[in-house]
């Protein structure tokens, strides 16, 4: 039986993707330790039928409900829903869109989806996501000078997920692992155009991602070796001096997520004249 102190049911109504309220409702959640949300998205909510049917979901499994619909009578449907059921409810975005309309002294055109309209922005963050995949762990070190970013770092320091999460903001993104006695590309140390950043993190939090992820086929390492942390030292020291010799930024991931890593070295970069 489930422990309702430790487990509540989040509801997650979109007449969107849905991305915005999970991110919304992640944020809130972490901030309650010890409570546990078990997610249920509903994206794509046009229609009084798909309501009905969710309100009995709710009524299944109740639990706190967010919400974004624009389209007001459906929106009314789903408050009336909760407050029958005596469910805590809210419309993430009106309080937000509701300050923008009074300091902007305009009321918003009540789009579904406006925020992922194919524009220019929407295909540059699809061209830096190809972009990235493709330079993913030292590919194509030739295109680099193609990058706006270029992140290196011995392994498992959290190159390939900073790298997508900034290309999902439209940055071109490569990544490369360095690897003691392996020379850097050419295509690397002649660019001029990218930022070029290294990661690194102590030995011990390295050590300790190691031994949780499977080695797989990284060049140069056996499994001992590779979670040895005076090992681990003396990549890291490698790192360090290549950076220095060559004037690249160095970021610490060791207590940073992903999200921090990738602003650390967003605020790295230049800023457009």
């Amino acid at each position: 039986m489930e422990n309702r102190k430790n487990f509540f049911h989040l509801h997650l109504i979109s007449d969107s993707t849905g991305e915005t309220l999970i991110s919304a409702g992640r944020a809130a959640a972490a901030q309650f330790r010890g409570s546990n949300a078990i997610e249920h998205v509903y994206p794509l909510i046009r229609s009084k039928k798909q309501i009905k049917a969710l309100i009995d979901a709710l009524d299944r499994e109740p639990g706190i409900v967010l919400y974004t619909i624009v389209d007001q009578d459906l929106a009314a449907l789903v408050e009336t829903g909760c407050h029958e059921l005596g469910l805590p409810c809210v419309n993430v975005l009106a309080p937000i869109i509701e300050k923008f309309q009074d300091y902007l002294g305009a009321p918003s055109r009540g789009r579904v989806g406006a925020q992922h309209v194919l524009n220019a922005e929407y295909f540059a963050r699809i061209e830096a996501l190809n972009f990235t995949m493709d330079h993913d762990d030292g590919q194509a070190p030739e295109d680099y000078d193609q990058a706006d970013v270029v992140i290196i770092g011995i392994s498992r320091t959290s190159k390939t997920p900073t790298s997508i999460y900034l290309a999902n903001r439209g940055i071109k993104t490569a990544n490369l692992p360095i690897v003691p006695g392996v020379p850097l590309p050419e295509g690397l140390l002649k660019a001029t155009r990218p930022l070029i950043v290294g990661l690194i993190a102590t030995s011990d939090r390295i050590s300790q991602v190691r031994e949780n992820r499977v080695l797989g086929a990284t060049m140069g390492y056996d499994r001992s070796e590779y979670v040895d942390r005076a090992s681990i030292t003396e990549e890291l020291k490698y790192a360090r001096s290549l950076c220095a010799r060559n004037n690249w930024p160095l970021i610490d991931v060791t207590r940073r997520s992903i999200e921090e890593t990738a602003a650390a070295i967003v605020a790295l970069r230049p800023k457009p004249r």
